[in-house]
């Protein structure tokens, strides 16, 4: 009896498609700003804040997976670096002078500034403390914030460098930045799980006594998300206030608009995986385009929608379509691959291979 070989890979011929449909979405996304027609040929009816709110909502989805989904840290306090980072764009640009793009990059180094010291704190919370302690934590910058005259208590402040910038060349900037910033969160988390510590993040999120019993630094790995999630969350509140031009302590650190419909975008959509915030978003986008103008009763169905799944669907969409049809769009998980033996003798009909596959 011949040994049968086997070889160990990652990407398959779905990989190859869903890398040519991604491409010509981006390539759609990005002739938006200058030919606003687009979207309308392929029978889309929507308005550039509109999508800038698309591209946010993802970015923060991905980023809140990669905390909850990944790490196991159930976060309802990311508003706090969204905050921070709206106020980072007015405090970079209104007070010291600085160029309002690169201030929002910025922002995201202030959210770390913050989130550094906070993160050892928190993690020494375990479970439902863990997230009662990261909204406590929001709050708390809430209310610092509020109190503080020069950043205009609670009434709060207009950004005069953003709108400068929007009153002479228009949204198309924040646009491309709200892309970026959607595109770059994919891409981060889509190459952390390539490494060894996607590796360590799934152990922790399973068992993490076990995980550091095994050798995983559960510390480090816990503190690099959690400022790579702080830093996405600044990045993303310093565009949200770019396109808003107007920043209060009530908007900006709200946990409705921040987190709550992250979560239910992640929940719709699935834990675990990058392309479940994908499909949450699209389909909290569409509802909130049918159904917003219908006012609470847009929020009472995403609010069903968002049970259902959570009792129906543990795991989401993309969950289901994982548990059905092993469909994997993004190449993160490793797949043991058998060869067929090779032929001898009588044996002159080909032998299929299989494949197992790991995450």
């Amino acid at each position: 009896m011949s040994a049968r070989a086997f070889h160990v890979a990652r990407s398959s011929r779905w990989h190859l498609v869903a890398l040519a449909v991604g491409i010509v979405v981006l390539i759609i996304l990005v002739l938006q700003p200058t030919q606003w027609a687009v979207l309308p040929l392929l029978g889309l009816n929507i308005l550039p804040r509109d999508l800038i709110t698309f591209l946010t909502l993802l970015a923060l989805g991905q980023l809140w997976n990669l905390l909850g989904g990944y790490a196991g840290l159930v976060s309802v306090g990311q508003q706090a670096y969204v905050g921070i980072g709206a106020y980072g764009l007015w405090l970079l640009g209104d007070v010291f002078h600085i160029n309002p793009f690169v201030s929002v990059i910025l922002a995201g180094f202030l959210a770390v500034v913050i989130a550094v010291p906070v993160a050892p704190l928190l993690f020494r919370l375990r479970g439902g403390y863990f997230a009662i302690g990261t909204w406590v934590i929001a709050e708390v910058m809430r209310l610092v914030v509020s109190n503080i005259q020069s950043t205009g208590g609670g009434s709060g402040k207009t950004v005069i460098s953003a709108a400068q910038i929007i009153t002479a060349h228009g949204f198309g900037g924040v646009y491309w930045m709200a892309l970026g910033a959607a595109v770059a969160s994919i891409l981060a988390v889509f190459f952390l799980l390539r490494s060894r510590l996607g590796l360590a993040l799934t152990a922790i999120r399973d068992n993490d006594i076990a995980a550091r019993s095994s050798g995983v630094n559960v510390f480090r790995a816990k503190m690099i998300v959690y400022v790579i999630a702080a830093f996405g969350g600044g990045v993303v509140g310093a565009i949200v206030a770019f396109q808003l031009l107007r920043i209060q302590p009530a908007a900006a650190f709200s946990v409705i608009n921040w987190t709550a419909y992250p979560l239910v975008i992640v929940v719709i959509g699935g834990f675990g995986s990058i392309e479940g915030p994908i499909i949450g978003a699209v389909i909290y986008f569409a509802m909130l385009q049918t159904l917003s103008q219908y006012g609470s009763w847009y929020l009472l169905a995403l609010g069903v929608l968002a049970v259902v799944m959570a009792t129906k669907a543990p795991r989401g969409i993309w969950g289901w379509v994982d548990k059905y049809w092993h469909l994997h769009l993004f190449p993160v998980r490793r797949r043991l691959v058998m060869e067929a033996p090779p032929v001898t003798g009588a044996d002159t009909a080909p032998k299929p291979t299989s494949t197992t596959e790991s995450a």
